[in-house]
C-alpha cells in the first residue's frame, strides 16, 4: 500500500546545515549533500550541474542560484531542468522551517509532474513559504 507521497531526490548545497537533508531523510526522501557528490567549495555552475545530472531538487542558502536557475535570462538554456529550494531563513531554524513546508513541497512537485516543463521553485522564509509556478 503506497501514501501517495512522492519520494523526492534532493541535493544539498555546502551551506545547507544537516537537519535540513535530515528532515528530508525522515519524511522517506533520498538526499545527496554536497560534500558526498564534489569538492566542497565547489563553484555554483558545477553544483547546479551536479544537482541536474542527479535529476535532483537543490536545496540553496546561496541567492545566486536563483538566478542560475530561472527561467529566463544567462540560465535559460543550461540548467533546464533544475528545480531550486532556497531558505531564506535564519539557518538555525532551516529544519524546523523545511518540515513545516513539507506537504506544500511534495503537493508543488506533484503538482509539476503534469506540467510540460517540471520544475519546482520554492523559497522557505522564516514567516513566508513561496512557491513560483
Amino acid at each position: 500500500m503506497t501514501t501517495g507521497r512522492p519520494i523526492l531526490r534532493i541535493f544539498t548545497d555546502e551551506g545547507v546545515p544537516d537537519s535540513v537533508g535530515d528532515c528530508f531523510a525522515a519524511c522517506g526522501h533520498h538526499v545527496i549533500r554536497l560534500r558526498e557528490a564534489v569538492a566542497t567549495g565547489s563553484p555554483d555552475p558545477l553544483v547546479c550541474a551536479a544537482a541536474e545530472a542527479n535529476d535532483a531538487i537543490l536545496v540553496a542558502l546561496d541567492g545566486d542560484m536563483r538566478a542560475l536557475a530561472q527561467r529566463r535570462g544567462v540560465g535559460q538554456r543550461r540548467f533546464r531542468t533544475l528545480s531550486l529550494i532556497k531558505i531564506s531563513c535564519k539557518i538555525t531554524r532551516a529544519g524546523e522551517r523545511v518540515k513545516a513546508a513539507m506537504s506544500l513541497i511534495e503537493h508543488e512537485w506533484l503538482y509539476s509532474a503534469d506540467q510540460a516543463d517540471r520544475r519546482l521553485f520554492m523559497e522557505i522564509g522564516s514567516d513566508v513559504i513561496r512557491t513560483f509556478r
